[in-house]
């Protein structure tokens, strides 16, 4: 279910793309002196858009949801939402009944142009679509196999749904209509409440019925008309209308800003196409569409939480007695023109209620997208093209090797949504961490911690930077997974030289406390995933090298360093826990890549006092990666106090 109403949000974008250019239209229609042609053009315009989202939503629906997005599918879309709007117009069930036009249920004047009926036609033709359209018939009726029958079998289905519908929707509408009047008499209370169900409606398209308690004179109340007439209570008259501003100008677009900020980094930029023209719609012309329908069914406990600010806007607006009115939308176009409107009553004070939204909004979007990995634009899986293939090259070196294994033990791209590594470790952000194959990830690493729902971290040592590129190189490709090698089959590095039987000591790396590996408190060293050695406690703001040898690897955040010393040892520095995430602030790197230094040489000057007040751990480990080519480790009886100069490990080679 979760997949599918993430496919149908993907789907919708495609019809809600072109709403922006109809709130333009219109918006910028309503600026224009309205005497002028132009400006009643520039209205039509959009309006032949607008007035028509249920047909944009059946073909986009239709055409997404499909398997190979035919064009026989948005062919069928078409007829899926042209039958059940024919067959149920007013005229065409008066003829069904032998009554008068007159006396047929107002509901079913509702049904063309609704966006709900096109939304049921989408989905219906795209299933009819994907179900059919390899369908083949005998010879004499094959000029309508395949494809051709889709649109056929559509048809006939809607006509079921149409008959469906003939008895259901005039007592689902009618039911709208009383509820509508019931909450008039519950004054600001009601106003929110009208809030509320006016959006969470907008998906089946019955918020039109809704609307048409409080802003027309179908329960006498007239919100809309009274405004403008400047009739009825100044502070009163405009209730169901002023709360919209708030959120439409400044809430929404507000949370656009959170989607965005959530989005991958690199679906940013295609995010923000789509959200910057929603928000910018949604502030000037108040038509909010291209953005509820960005995550109305991808993320809609978002939509949810929507509907509940909406209701909060309406009926704090109408207990202060704030009013302004619009005639189209809330946005900033009618927000202006009702202005000099006389019985206005206090509107600026809309704008600083609005201040407010917009915080609460970015505030609230940007937790539950954390919180509960809403699937928000920029977030969602891509669909991977099955053609593509990829397989073991002879090129592929160790690194893209080891990256295959993990790609695959991922679950590939579908599963993956941010690549990012450490100093040790690739820290995998996935769509779903219970998916992924632990023996096959440990086949290519040296450890996996399975950390949360879609947050994994894998070891693979001081050369993880090598294998990251590699992996992001297949995520950015959108490659499928393929079937990988064993590890055996991973080349060999022949550029190492060993020195069989050389004998290397490590000193300290700063004047500290001695501690042993298995007392840091991060598993990844005190399980000795990436090597054995030991970990120093500092009392002083340097870090020096604790051997002598060749500076192989600086971290960019400078809180890690590599050396490789003559017999072809790998050491790794590693200066504190998790201070990847301080970007490099606390460390002063003062030797260089590719030097060559002795034991005792310092390397950085580290502000140890900074990543405490940032709450982390000043540990620093020292650590041999390439265990496999240690023969013995004699750890000396050097114990509390230490400095650069005390020997705490006697490495003999094999």
């Amino acid at each position: 279910m979760k997949n599918y109403l993430q496919r149908m949000g993907r789907s919708i974008q495609l019809p809600v793309s072109v709403l922006p250019a109809a709130a333009l239209l219109v918006g910028i229609g309503h600026w224009l002196p309205q005497k002028w042609a132009v400006a009643q053009f520039l209205q039509s315009g959009g309006n032949a858009i607008l007035n028509n989202l249920a047909v944009l939503f059946a073909v986009g629906l239709a055409l997404g949801m499909s398997k190979d997005k035919d064009g026989a599918s948005a062919l069928a879309g078409l007829v899926a939402y042209l039958v059940p709007s024919f067959v149920l117009a007013p005229k065409q069930v008066a003829d069904l009944f032998k009554i008068k036009e007159s006396a047929v249920d107002p509901a079913f004047a509702a049904i063309p142009n609704n966006v709900f009926i096109g939304i049921i036609g989408g989905l219906i033709a795209a299933a009819m679509y994907n179900r059919f359209h390899n369908t083949k018939l005998p010879m004499a009726l094959s000029f309508f196999s395949g494809k051709r029958s889709v649109p056929i079998v559509t048809s006939v289905v809607m006509l079921l749904v149409s008959v469906l519908l003939l008895f259901v929707w005039p007592p689902v509408y009618t039911a709208l209509i009383i509820f509508g009047k019931f909450i008039v008499g519950l004054g600001a209370i009601g106003a929110g409440l009208f809030g509320f169900f006016n959006r969470l409606l907008i998906p089946t398209g019955l918020h039109h019925a809704l609307n048409q308690v409080f802003w027309f004179n179908a329960a006498g109340i007239n919100d809309i008309g009274n405004f403008w007439a400047s009739k009825g209570t100044k502070g009163v008259t405009g209730m169901y209308l002023a709360g919209f501003f708030p959120v439409m100008m400044f809430g929404l677009p507000a949370g656009a800003y959170a989607m965005y900020r959530n989005a991958l980094p690199e679906r940013k930029k295609e995010t923000a196409s789509l959200l910057l023209a929603g928000a910018f719609a949604s502030f000037f012309t108040g038509v909010t569409e291209p953005l509820e329908f960005s995550f109305m069914f991808v993320a809609w406990p978002l939509y949810v939480l929507h509907a509940v600010l909406m209701g909060l806007s309406m009926w704090f607006a109408a207990l202060m007695h704030w009013t302004a009115g619009f005639t189209f939308s809330g946005g900033l176009v009618d927000y202006v023109l009702s202005l000099r409107v006389p019985i206005a009553n206090m509107p600026l004070m809309l704008l600083v209620q609005g201040l407010i939204f917009a915080a609460i909004y970015f505030f609230t979007f940007d937790f539950a997208i954390k919180k509960f990995n809403l699937m928000t634009p920029g977030r969602e899986p891509i669909e991977v093209d099955e053609a593509m293939s990829i397989d073991f090259d002879e090129d592929d070196d160790k690194f893209m090797i080891t990256a295959k294994k993990v790609y695959a033990g991922l679950g590939g791209y579908k599963n993956i949504k941010v690549v990012d590594n450490c100093t040790t470790r690739l820290r995998m952000q996935l769509v779903d961490s219970s998916t992924i194959d632990i023996p096959l990830l440990k086949s290519a690493s040296a450890g996996v911690n399975v950390l949360d729902k879609t947050n994994v971290h894998i070891v693979i040592g001081t050369e993880v930077q090598f294998v990251a590129d590699a992996l992001s190189k297949l995520f950015e490709a959108k490659a499928p997974i393929s079937k990988v090698e064993s590890s055996n089959d991973i080349k060999e590095d022949t550029e190492n030289v060993v020195s069989n039987g050389a004998i290397t000591l490590l000193n300290s790396v700063s004047l500290g406390r001695l501690e042993k590996l298995e007392d840091v408190p991060d598993q990844t060293f005190s399980q000795k995933m990436l090597g054995d050695g030991f970990a120093i406690i500092p009392d002083e703001n340097k870090v020096y090298s604790p051997v002598d040898g060749v500076i192989t690897s600086i971290f960019p955040t400078k809180h890690a360093f590599g050396i490789t010393t003559d017999s072809g040892l790998e050491i790794l520095i590693h200066i504190g826990v998790d201070t990847v995430n301080l970007n490099g602030e606390p460390f002063d790197a003062v030797a260089q890549e590719g030097q060559q230094v002795k034991s005792g040489d310092l390397l950085v000057n580290v502000d140890f006092d900074a990543i405490k007040a940032a709450d982390k751990k000043i540990d620093t480990i020292v650590i041999i990666t390439n265990m496999d080519l240690v023969a013995e480790l004699d750890f000396s009886d050097a114990s509390g106090l230490v400095d650069k100069e005390t020997k705490i490990l006697k490495v003999t080679n094999k």
